[in-house]
């Protein structure tokens, strides 16, 4: 992304897409949102457009756009036009890069959908090194308060996700596309120190971080503080996941408690986190999440904070 771009790039103007995690993709009656019909998915878009937003992304947790077949693809781009919609940019979910059975599948489906990505204008695609979640954590009400799975070390692991993900960020520079990697607990990229090594090794200028660090503040043990990591990650921010959480932390016990909260309520200040972005050239979309409760309302929410917060239009004097 360019200088001359960011300094286009305004509140009122800055790609801000719906996350679709609010939407599941089975239904049901046992059919996937794969299988669903114009209607059914115009059903759904409504939702993200009554809403007021202009943009959304199809992470493929809730629908695999890379999958669909060429005249599906076009059936539903014409039902996110229908709504006054476009799609900045898409997210892929619990697909790990480096996973020893799965891997290599998940890279070849990353590579069709970086070409899907541009055949229907997106900006970036994110990926990470996270999977599934366990039986456990799908029964947890708030599934980070379980430990999920772990990537493994060493250097053999670290030396595949650096070759895989250099081989979709070559892929993705042809096709004039920024990749982003998911920060996400107990994966290689699950501290800000790992994430910046981990960047410095890929070393493409259009590979960056997704600075989810909602996915860490919400964790219940000890995090590094999130104005320490953003200091970290400022640089080398894309494509950005945006969530926030209130933590409390008792030093005489050691208890630490989360929950889920709009921006610019919880422990997190994106004021402050989104300006040291912007102070390195940040100008990548923003997706907003939110979990339980009414989601995309609380995602609508961010979405008009952060509309306050971005820079104001420049003025013609």
């Amino acid at each position: 992304m360019s200088t001359g771009r960011s300094s286009r790039l305004h509140r009122g103007n800055w790609p801000i897409a719906a996350a679709m995690i609010q939407y599941p993709g089975t239904l049901p009656d046992g059919r996937t949102t794969q299988d669903q019909s114009a209607e059914e998915w115009s059903a759904t878009l409504a939702d993200v457009a009554d809403a007021g937003f202009t943009e959304l992304d199809p992470t493929d947790g809730w629908l695999r756009i890379a999958d669909l077949e060429p005249s599906r693809l076009d059936e539903f781009l014409s039902v996110v036009a229908l709504h006054g919609l476009r799609i900045p940019a898409v997210s892929t979910a619990r697909k790990n890069l480096i996973d020893p059975e799965l891997g290599e599948g998940f890279v070849a489906y990353g590579h069709r959908l970086l070409d899907t990505a541009a055949k229907i204008g997106a900006e970036a695609v994110s990926f990470g090194f996270f999977g599934p979640l366990s039986e456990a954590q799908r029964r947890a009400l708030w599934f980070w308060t379980v430990d999920g799975a772990r990537n493994p070390g060493g250097s053999e692991t670290w030396k595949l996700a650096v070759d895989r993900v250099r081989d979709l960020g070559r892929h993705a520079a042809e096709l004039g596309l920024e990749i982003s990697l998911e920060m996400y607990e107990d994966t290689i990229i699950g501290t800000a120190d790992g994430t910046v090594n981990f960047l410095t090794d890929v070393d493409l200028p259009n590979v960056k971080a997704n600075a989810d660090i909602g996915n860490l503040i919400r964790l219940h043990r000890p995090v590094e503080h999130w104005q320490t990591m953003m200091e970290k990650l400022a640089p080398f921010c894309g494509y950005w996941h945006v969530k926030n959480y209130t933590r409390i932390e008792d030093e005489t016990t050691g208890a630490v408690m989360t929950a889920p909260a709009p921006l610019e309520f919880g422990t997190i200040n994106y004021r402050t986190a989104i300006r040291m972005a912007l102070a390195h050239g940040f100008c990548s979309p923003f997706l907003v999440e939110h979990y339980g409760g009414d989601g995309l309302s609380v995602s609508a929410t961010n979405r008009d904070y952060l509309r306050r917060i971005l820079p104001r239009p420049e003025l013609d004097v």
